[in-house]
C-alpha cells in the first residue's frame, strides 16, 4: 500500500519531484561541477524563484545550507558578539537559544506556553541586546506568533538585529523583510522535497555585523561565514560542492508553486487548516494543543490525544496515513499533523475520516 504522509518533516513529495529527478538523472545533473555554468544557472534559478513565491528584496542575499540546524548556529556565529534574546515557544526555538550557548554566547530565554502565548506583545528587551531569534511556527508545539507582533517588537527597537525561524511555514506565511534580517528554513517540509538542503536569506545589516565580528578578531565561521557565502553568491555559486540535486529540485519546484500562484496557496492553506481545526474542536476524542485559534499554526497542526497517540497513529498506518507523533515528552499524549502545499483538500478530507475512526467519540 503507498502511504500518504501528512508527517511535519521531512512530508509528503511534492508531486513533480519525481519528473524533475528523473530528468536530473538523465541529464547528469548530479556530475556538475560547483563551478561551472550549469550549475550558475540551476542557483540564479532557485535565488529567482525563491525571490518570487517569498517576496524577497533584492536588498537580502540568498544562501544555501545543509539544514536548519546549521542555520541558526552560522545566525549566532556572525551576528552575536555576547547576547541574544530567543523567544522560547518550543523545543525548536530552546534549540536555537541552546547553540548560542555552546558558541560560547550568553542568550536570555523568554517562554510562553500555549496557554500565555498573548503575553508575546508585551515582551521587553534590555538594551543591549543584539539579536532577537524567534521560531514563527513551532513544529514541537503547534504555536504560530502573527508576523505583525514580530515586527512590533523589531519596531520598539530598531537597532536590533530580527532572525526568524520559517523553516514549517513557508511558502505559506507571507513575509515583510523590511523588518526581517535574517531568515531561515528547510526544503523537506512545505516545499515538499528530499531533506538535505537549507535557505538562509541574509539582510544587508546582518552581513554588515558578520564583518564587524570578524574585524574585532571572533570567531564567525570558516567556509560558511556570511562573507564567504556572499563572495561565492555574486557568481552564483556555493564555497563548498553543495548537495546539487536538491538544490535543482528546489528551482524546479518552486517554478511549480510559482504556477499554482502563491495567494491559491495561502488560501488552499487556511482552507484546509480550517477543515481539520473544526473536526477536532467538535471532536470529544482529540483537542488542539493550542486553544486560542489566533496562535494556531495552519501548517503544523498539534492534537491532543488524551493518552492515545499510539493507538491512533497505528490505525491511522493500517489505512495508509501517516502523521508525526508527539515531540519530546508529549509522543504518547499528541500528534502533528502537516498542513502543507502538498496536501489536496481531498486527501485532508480522507484524513479526518481516518481521524474519527481511529478514535471514535462515541463508542
Amino acid at each position: 500500500m503507498k502511504k500518504l504522509y501528512f508527517t511535519v518533516g521531512p512530508s509528503q513529495l511534492y508531486p513533480t519531484v519525481g519528473q524533475h529527478l528523473a530528468r536530473a538523472v538523465k541529464t547528469n545533473i548530479g556530475s556538475l561541477s560547483h563551478r561551472s555554468k550549469g550549475f550558475e544557472k540551476i542557483y540564479q534559478s532557485a535565488c529567482i524563484n525563491l525571490r518570487d513565491l517569498l517576496g524577497i528584496p533584492r536588498s537580502h542575499r540568498i544562501f544555501f545550507l545543509s539544514s536548519s540546524l546549521e542555520a541558526m548556529e552560522r545566525t549566532i556565529q556572525n551576528t552575536v558578539e555576547k547576547t541574544s534574546l530567543h523567544i522560547i515557544t518550543g523545543d525548536f526555538a530552546k534549540k536555537f537559544s541552546e547553540t548560542a550557548t555552546q558558541l560560547g554566547k550568553s542568550p536570555t530565554n523568554v517562554s510562553f506556553t500555549p496557554e500565555n502565548v498573548a503575553a508575546v506583545p508585551s515582551l521587553t528587551m534590555a538594551k543591549h541586546t543584539e539579536l532577537l531569534c524567534v521560531t514563527q511556527n513551532e513544529t514541537s508545539t503547534g504555536i504560530a506568533l502573527m508576523p505583525e507582533t514580530i515586527y512590533s517588537l523589531k519596531n520598539q527597537h530598531p537597532s536590533l538585529l530580527l532572525a526568524l525561524d520559517v523553516v514549517s511555514s513557508v511558502p505559506y506565511q507571507k513575509l515583510n523583510f523590511r523588518f526581517i534580517d535574517i531568515a531561515f528554513f528547510s526544503v523537506q517540509k512545505g516545499f515538499g522535497l528530499p531533506a538535505g538542503l537549507s535557505v538562509l536569506i541574509v539582510s544587508p545589516e546582518a552581513l554588515e555585523k558578520a564583518i564587524k565580528l570578524r574585524k574585532k578578531g571572533l570567531i564567525i565561521g570558516t567556509y560558511h561565514s556570511f562573507p564567504s557565502l556572499l563572495e561565492k553568491a555574486e557568481k552564483n555559486q556555493t564555497p563548498e560542492t553543495p548537495n546539487v540535486i536538491d538544490l535543482y529540485l528546489l528551482a524546479k519546484v518552486s517554478e511549480d508553486l510559482l504556477r499554482v500562484g502563491v495567494s491559491v496557496i495561502r488560501k488552499e492553506t487556511k482552507e484546509k487548516a480550517k477543515m481539520l481545526y473544526n473536526f477536532f474542536d467538535q471532536s470529544a476524542s482529540y483537542a488542539p494543543c493550542v486553544a486560542d485559534p489566533k496562535y494556531r499554526s495552519y501548517t503544523t497542526l498539534v492534537i491532543d490525544t488524551k493518552g492515545k497517540s499510539l493507538q491512533v497513529l497505528d490505525r491511522l498506518q493500517k489505512s495508509g496515513i501517516v502523521v508525526s507523533s508527539g515531540y519530546g515528552k508529549n509522543q504518547t499524549t499528541q500528534i502533528r499533523i502537516a498542513n502543507f502545499p502538498v496536501h489536496t483538500r481531498q486527501q485532508v478530507k480522507q484524513l479526518i475520516s481516518a481521524l474519527d475512526k481511529a478514535l471514535p467519540s462515541t463508542p
